[in-house]
């Protein structure tokens, strides 16, 4: 087969050649569009799974289509890792400036350029950039310092000049349980206020299971603003689909047999099936894939993704929070108890304290629950235990 025409194309956050399986959710996000057109105001959503299921792609497909009615969109990804608070809300108070260009028309009403001026006094304090949206700062909105105090000044200014112009703002947030907690609750706040007052303001959020509790622990409301959506496995049909379709677009098929080999090793994700789908496309000599052609590709594709998506992951951790990674390998893919953890590498179970820290920094696990510890990728356990000895290195 020619590599040149394979359709498949794994990578974070790449759109899939056939976005199954997601109905649900693009529906939910075209009704809040479809309502902000007459005016209505709805919750904005929430998108929480593990990573590898195609949270980000769904991200990505309603940052696009509220960019395409016309909304002032805003999107942040945020970083754990990155330099403290500050930095986050330096990119956040970029994307907001860059976005605001587009509303400094010609004839502007005056409570867009107030909303203009907020922007870029909330620049101005952050210290983020210098983009001149060609209005003066006028002191007293979004420049406080006081980041709950400033944001909500912000989303109020911009969300009222918009209202005017049955125009809609959504700020699109990926890896949303890495934002740092100040900047979460103001967020937050800010997202109850627009919803008490009818302001057209939607945060539209993806991460990790846990993100509906770091929200609710952020304010207590929260579990109320938003539409929760739980991002998992692909139904088989869905998977299979995913699969077929685009094969079939390029002149291929699968025999039933090759398309269950490969349904059943990707185990419903859709970052897997683009891997299997990419390497059976690659490896098989004819247009018809079989069983025989699903098998190597199974086996090639679980190599690639070994040496690249899980080893990636592994190599970010020191020895000694491998031995954490492997002791929760006990429990496969379920969250471990951190007591059982201690328990198995023969610590205090107050000893674990700045190893599930560097680990949860690093996007390896996060916390389910209080006292709870599982994998951000689906298979991780399984792959501990395929190398077991770089897990005991």
């Amino acid at each position: 087969m020619d590599s040149a025409l394979n359709p498949f194309s794994p990578g974070s956050g790449r759109r899939p050649p056939e976005l199954v399986g997601r109905t649900s959710e693009l529906e939910a996000f075209d009704t809040i569009v479809a309502r902000s057109r007459s005016g209505l105001t709805s919750r904005g959503i929430m998108l929480a799974g593990l990573r590898g299921v195609g949270r980000t792609v769904l991200l990505n497909e309603m940052f696009t289509h509220a960019e395409q009615m016309g909304w002032f969109v805003v999107r942040l990804e945020a970083r754990r890792d990155e330099a403290g608070a500050d930095s986050t809300r330096r990119r956040l108070a970029r994307g907001l400036a860059a976005a605001a260009r587009s509303l400094n028309k010609p004839k502007v009403s005056k409570r867009m350029v107030r909303a203009l001026q907020s922007v870029a006094a909330f620049n101005a304090k952050i210290g983020a950039t210098g983009i001149d949206l060609g209005v003066q700062l006028s002191p007293g909105r979004a420049d406080s310092g006081d980041i709950e105090v400033d944001l909500g000044e912000l989303v109020q200014d911009i969300s009222v000049a918009l209202q005017e112009e049955h125009g809609t703002f959504g700020l699109f947030i990926d890896e949303l349980q890495d934002l740092d907690p100040a900047t979460m609750s103001a967020l937050v706040t800010a997202q109850h206020q627009a919803g008490q007052r009818d302001w057209p303001f939607y945060i539209i959020g993806a991460g990790l299971p846990n993100l509906p509790r770091v929200l609710s622990d952020a304010r207590s409301y929260a579990e109320r603003l938003f539409d929760y959506r739980t991002i998992g496995r692909l139904r088989p049909a869905d998977a299979q689909q995913a699969l077929a379709e685009p094969a079939t677009r390029f002149g291929a098929h699968f025999e039933p047999d090759a398309l269950a080999t490969l349904v059943t090793a990707a185990d419903g994700y859709p970052y897997f099936i683009q891997e299997y789908g990419q390497a059976i496309w690659n490896l098989a000599p004819t247009a018809t894939f079989t069983a025989a052609d699903a098998k190597a590709a199974v086996i090639f594709g679980l190599e690639h993704l070994d040496q690249g998506f899980f080893r990636a992951r592994w190599e970010r951790a020191t020895p000694a929070e491998r031995r954490f990674l492997r002791a929760m390998s006990q429990d496969n893919d379920a969250p471990s108890q951190t007591s059982d953890v201690a328990r198995r590498m023969g610590l205090k179970i107050n000893s674990l304290g700045p190893y599930r820290a560097n680990l949860m920094a690093k996007g390896l696990v996060y916390s389910p629950e209080h006292g709870e510890i599982a994998y951000t990728v689906p298979g991780m356990a399984a792959y501990v235990h395929r190398h077991r000895e770089d897990a005991d290195a």
